[in-house]
């Protein structure tokens, strides 16, 4: 690796890209009301993350395909295909059996990993996710919904008997919420995506889907795979700009949950647009400044190695990223140094490239926001510290390492969802403890040191300001089986194997008086099968 970068050596990265096939999708058509229907309107050209040499000196984005602008009049009309395949909970899919649900969500995984390939090609190209991040991304996702499958049948399980209490007769379950708008990001387009829909879709409730700006064309593909998988209008794909569409969709008052990642001003907006809040249910991860705290007697190797891998995995575009390093002013030369080191020795490139850390970002106005940030910092008296940082050209942008961060930058409170580390030195512990007090953000934090005292103090009152404690460790979601969620403007709900399946549904109960009459009535319809709800069946 160079020890310098220039933007010439970045402009070198691209050539590669000559030998590649690039994909082309050119999508006419949309699903809805379970039949792909062709678009004559207009199209959005989709770019990709990677761009290409177009000059000795220039280079361009890579269309690879288009999807359709499609308007208000064609989301109502997917809106509409979900109120009839709901019904009112009268509808097929939510009076199906649990067991007929996971039978339909089997044969669609059973579809989708044949597609396997072909999605992690448009995650490489869409995103700039490297190869083997973007097949942990379908691997984890198949994992996902088969562990969901397996918590839904032990959740049913435990549903499969009656209680007898008082002299009432019941029998608790549980039923769906209705029409489920679901946004996914752009991040993990395929991955955080389905974490919601799944969980939300195998509990009854319809889907109306909105693919991500970047990382739609991957659902394309996958929306055949649903086609094939699902009873007609299930789920109904959106297109067009969310800032045309979706407010109208929630102004109807039809909408009866919201399921989103993106950002906490988002998804205020979308809530205040439905004239009946109290009946939204939401289901939403947003935005998130997680810190990392590295106390003075931090394992110092540790601290370095496990901040790069959380500050710069995905190139920092992550919601569980440590956003913001606090070091103790006794370590903060020695961090410093070995931290921007180790920076600057990361590997840059295409996402195909073997052991590839930083590759080309897929938001096309993001380099502008990240520049202005660091302007902001040095006009204010920070400092890029790495000899690398910032380099950019195309694409690529280099991981840039700011000191010193404080009140009053840019960098300290917004979150960068980019490659830039900021980090502020501290020599009392309360300074970054009343940081995250003052925070609108809850989600993680990362605490590095071995004073177990030291620890235990900041650990005990950080749990009442986020939801995950990391010690010695990056912030991050997984396991899917740990509770993901988050405290203030950060998240609402949990989304995880086990709490996404409640998230997403009521518990609702049968009851009848203990008579002779009503017992017989009870043991006719479970005996012989004739209600999906009332049960005893145990599922294997």
């Amino acid at each position: 690796m160079l020890s310098t970068i220039t933007e010439n050596h970045l402009f070198e990265i691209f050539s590669s890209v000559n030998s590649k096939e690039i994909p082309q999708i050119n999508q006419e058509e949309y699903l809805v009301d379970g039949k792909f229907k062709h678009w004559n309107g207009p199209f959005k050209e989709v770019n990709a993350a990677i761009c290409k040499p177009t000059t000795d000196v220039k280079l361009e984005r890579i269309s690879i395909g288009k999807i359709p602008k499609t308007g208000l009049p064609e989301a109502l009309e997917c809106l509409e295909s979900s109120e009839n395949a709901y019904d009112n909970g009268f509808g097929e899919w939510p009076m199906f059996s649990v067991e007929q649900r996971i039978f339909h969500v089997e044969k669609f995984v059973g579809e989708m990993i044949n597609l396997r390939s072909e999605v992690v090609n448009l995650l490489m190209w869409e995103i700039g996710k490297s190869e083997k991040d973007s097949e942990k991304e379908f691997d984890r996702t198949i994992k996902y919904i088969y562990d969901t499958i397996e918590s839904l049948k032990k959740l049913e399980r435990k549903s499969a008997s009656f209680t007898i209490e008082e002299g009432v007769i019941g029998q608790v379950r549980r039923s769906p919420l209705g029409v489920t708008l679901c946004i996914g990001p752009y991040n993990y387009p395929l991955n955080e995506t389905y974490t919601l829909l799944i969980p939300a879709l195998i509990m009854g409730n319809v889907i109306l889907f909105k693919p991500p700006k970047h990382g739609c064309l991957l659902h394309f593909s996958l929306s055949k795979a649903i086609q094939k998988s699902f009873p007609k209008g299930v789920i109904n794909y959106l297109y067009g700009k969310g800032n045309e569409i979706i407010e109208p969709l929630m102004n109807t008052g039809k909408i009866n949950v919201l399921t989103l990642i993106g950002s906490s001003k988002v998804a205020s907006d979308i809530k205040k647009a439905h004239p009946k809040v109290n009946r939204l249910r939401a289901i939403l991860g947003l935005d998130a400044k997680n810190p990392a705290i590295v106390l003075e007697n931090a394992n110092l190797e540790n601290a370095v190695e496990e901040c790069i891998l959380g500050s710069l995995s995905f190139n920092g575009q992550r919601c569980t990223a440590l956003k913001i390093l606090f070091v103790h002013e006794n370590i903060k030369d020695e961090f410093l140094k070995k931290f921007c080191e180790k920076v600057d020795a990361l590997k840059f490139g295409m996402p195909w490239d073997e052991k590839v850390q930083i590759t080309p970002l897929p938001e096309e106005d993001k380099f502008k926001y990240l520049n202005d940030c660091i302007s902001d910092a040095e006009a204010k008296g920070g400092k890029i510290m790495n000899e690398n940082g910032a380099i950019q050209n195309g694409s690529l942008f280099f991981p840039a390492v700011v000191y010193p961060v404080k009140d009053g930058m840019k960098l300290y409170r917004e979150e960068q969802f980019g490659p830039i580390v900021p980090i502020v030195s501290f020599t009392d512990m309360q300074e970054p403890i009343d940081y995250m007090i003052s925070s609108n953000y809850g989600q993680q934090v990362s605490i590095f040191g071995t004073d177990t005292k030291q620890i235990s103090h900041l650990l005990d009152g950080l749990v009442n300001q986020v939801s995950r404690v990391n010690i010695n460790v990056q912030c991050q979601r997984g396991p899917d089986t740990f509770p993901f969620t988050g405290r203030k403007d950060s998240a609402e709900g949990t989304l995880s194997v086990y709490d996404a399946l409640r998230s997403f549904s009521i518990r609702t109960v049968v009851a009848t008086k203990e008579t002779m009459e009503n017992k017989a009535i009870i043991n006719k319809i479970v005996s012989e099968d004739e209600s999906s709800f009332l049960s005893t069946k145990f599922i294997f």
